[in-house]
């Protein structure tokens, strides 16, 4: 019946809320989270309220009135559900995260309850069914709150029902073991001595040391060891890319990459037992695979369609990564002054960014200088100022409300609505950080998935925002990435601290050009990441799956990399868990907001005629209507095709931008 929000936008964007702020109130505006054991009462009271609702729905006839009191009990849900993922996920407080995570824990599995109610199926097929339902939105709302309880098993005989509901539970559970391990066992690396890390990242890593001893004849005499000093490189994912982007020492990088990539072992079988248990569930449901039944309800609507995109689009991305590859190579051996020198997976980050510097003179430090985060907040009210006729202001937080002093909270305000709608952004060091680039990119990117919550109007909160098909959820954020990139809007706020003078327009040429230097060996990753995704949750001749091998032979099939031995990067990639057989649709999302670009906005991004081109044909709508369809509308016919049953983007302009 319910499908849980994503609560935790990867930390740019934080909370969604239509209340203004009080002067005392608890964390993330709810009274009753004042104390980390308030989420206990949340919980309770969540369960109550749909409890109550469930009991009132049992009373009413066939009408709407039981799809909108349905969609309460998702609101009531999904709050909870929405705030403990953000609290375990960001707060800093122990006691708040764990008490966050119990309150997670019990509230999905009242979920559970909730999807294999009979009390609630057998009212919604009663509305279906007997014509109770007036309006488009009703019908469509009716039709997918009858799949969400079929996709829960409602509709099996009882036996296979209590399976299901033991499978989604312990599919919950691995989930978060899989996360925990990444977070709690990253493994590491120590190097000595500390010389072999450059100076300029080593505040980066935790200083170590150990004796050593002055010469053989000595070692049996503590007083003539000396004191040596290294450097633990702990091999989380930051790290991991620090050293590898700045890391001069070849070996220094590929101990850090072997480690890197060979951390959390217990996620093997952790992931084995995931494969197993989505295998088993997706089977019981009637389906060959656990990718066929997440991709079923989609645009793409089968494994064969998303598949055949995703390997047309490997070959035809494949003379171009392979030409990237040699360019590399090349480079590398010219530097290392070895004619045969082998082009390794801990090369690339390095030689790429000595390729983009010496190609591009582009100072980190004084791109940064352009962008203090309070500029950049600054940029985003010029967009919604420009685009949708909005303006965002600065608003206190009440008492109890952040889970951060440096949390800031933005009231975005619309002349011709009631309705003030509120968002947080959180910053470790403030409005005062300066943000490089990337960070930019990663904020607009956030506040696409914003835009899509905020300026969505729908009559049920079940389509509200992000909730739409998984192709094109990633769409909005996507597109708004491209706004991180064009001169005509970063001049509008990336003014220079001291003169206010705006980037140099040839600044941000650079950094494009920096950017569009291998684009080939980018998308070549994503595909491979995708089809990976596909094939760990498709169908399986034989069990256990071997992940190790089965990830190899696919890197060496559809990446110009070596795969290196021994090594298992999968074990730590979150989007196993969170999009398992959805990874895809980052691409699709990629190649519809490229068109969106290119088609609608690129001529003039800023212009009222652009933003209502964005707001009223595609970001009003929410999951309301039929995304194809609001895509042709949105950007003409040719952005999608039809494939085998199913839909697939149109990539032409994704390969204009990357010049294939």
């Amino acid at each position: 019946m319910l499908r849980a929000a994503a609560a935790a936008r990867r930390a740019a964007v934080a909370a969604f809320s239509t209340s203004a702020a009080r002067t005392e109130t608890g964390l993330y505006g709810f009274d009753v989270l004042r104390t980390a054991k308030g989420f206990r009462r949340f919980v309770d009271e969540a369960i109550q309220r749909s409890d109550e609702l469930v009991a009132h729905i049992a009373q009413l006839p066939p009408s709407a009135e039981i799809v909108r009191t349905m969609d309460e009990i998702s609101n009531t849900v999904c709050s909870v559900i929405d705030s403990a993922e953000l609290c375990r996920n960001t707060h800093p407080d122990r006691e708040f995260a764990e008490e966050a995570d119990k309150a997670s824990m019990r509230i999905y599995e009242h979920l559970q309850y909730l999807n294999t109610n009979t009390t609630l199926y057998n009212a919604i097929l009663k509305a279906e069914s007997e014509g109770a339902l007036l309006s488009e939105e009703s019908q469509k709302a009716a039709n997918n709150l009858r799949v969400d309880f079929e996709k829960g098993g409602i509709h099996l005989p009882k036996d296979k029902l209590e399976r299901v509901n033991q499978l989604n539970l312990a599919i919950a559970h691995l989930g978060r073991k899989f996360n925990e391990n990444v977070m709690n066992k990253p493994g590491f690396v120590d190097i000595y001595p500390a010389s072999r890390i450059p100076r300029n990242i080593q505040h980066n890593f935790k200083p170590i040391s150990r004796f050593k001893p002055r010469g053989v004849e000595e070692q049996s005499n503590a007083m003539n060891a000396t004191r040596q000093k290294g450097i633990r490189i702990v091999t989380d994912s930051g790290s991991v890319s620090s050293a590898l982007r700045w890391a001069s020492d070849e070996e220094v990088r590929r101990q850090v990459y072997v480690v890197g990539n060979s951390e959390p072992r217990e996620n093997i079988g952790v992931l084995d037992e995931l494969i197993d248990a989505r295998d088993e569930f997706a089977k019981t449901m009637g389906c060959r695979s656990y990718a066929e039944f997440a991709i079923r309800p989609n645009m793409a609507a089968s494994v064969d369609v998303v598949m055949s995109f995703l390997n047309d689009l490997s070959d035809t991305v494949r003379h171009k990564a392979d030409e990237e590859f040699n360019t590399i190579k090349d480079f590398k051996r010219r530097v290392c002054n070895d004619k045969s020198a082998d082009l390794e997976p801990w090369d690339e980050d390095y030689f790429i960014g000595m390729m983009k510097s010496s190609a591009h003179t582009v100072d980190p430090s004084v791109v940064a200088s352009y962008f203090p985060l309070s500029q950049c907040i600054k940029g985003l009210n010029v967009l919604v100022e420009s685009l949708f006729g909005a303006t965002f202001h600065q608003v206190p937080m009440g008492d109890g409300e952040s889970w951060h002093p440096n949390v800031i909270k933005l009231s975005l305000h619309h002349p011709d609505e009631i309705i003030a709608l509120v968002c947080n952004f959180s910053s470790s060091r403030g409005l005062t950080a300066r943000l490089n680039h990337c960070d930019v990119e990663t904020l607009f990117h956030e506040f696409g998935h914003a835009l899509h919550s905020l300026l969505s109007r729908t009559e049920y909160q079940h389509f509200s925002g992000t909730r739409v098909a998984l192709d094109v959820a990633e769409t909005p954020s996507n597109l708004f990435e491209f706004y991180a990139w064009d001169y005509r809007v970063l001049r509008t706020f990336a003014l220079d601290e001291t003169t206010g003078d705006p980037i140099p327009e040839k600044l941000v040429k650079a950094l494009n050009a920096s950017r569009n230097m291998f684009p080939a060996t980018d998308l070549q990753r994503q595909v491979f990441y995708s089809i990976m995704d596909l094939t760990l949750f498709g169908e399986h001749t034989s069990k256990p799956v071997d992940t190790i091998s089965a990830v190899a032979d696919l890197k060496r099939k559809h990446t110009s990399w070596n795969y290196v031995e021994g090594t298992h990067w999968h074990t730590r990639f979150s989007h196993l868990i969170n999009y398992g057989a959805g990874y895809y649709s980052y691409l699709y999302a990629r190649c519809f907001a490229t068109t969106i670009w290119q088609e609608v906005c690129q001529g003039d991004p800023l212009s009222r005629s652009t933003g209502s081109a964005i707001r009223d044909k595609f970001l009003r709508h929410g999951g309301a209507k039929d995304p194809s369809v609001l895509l042709k509308d949105f950007a003409g016919d040719s952005v999608i095709k039809n494939s085998g049953g199913g839909i697939i983007p149109d990539i032409s302009s994704l390969c204009k931008e990357v010049g294939l």
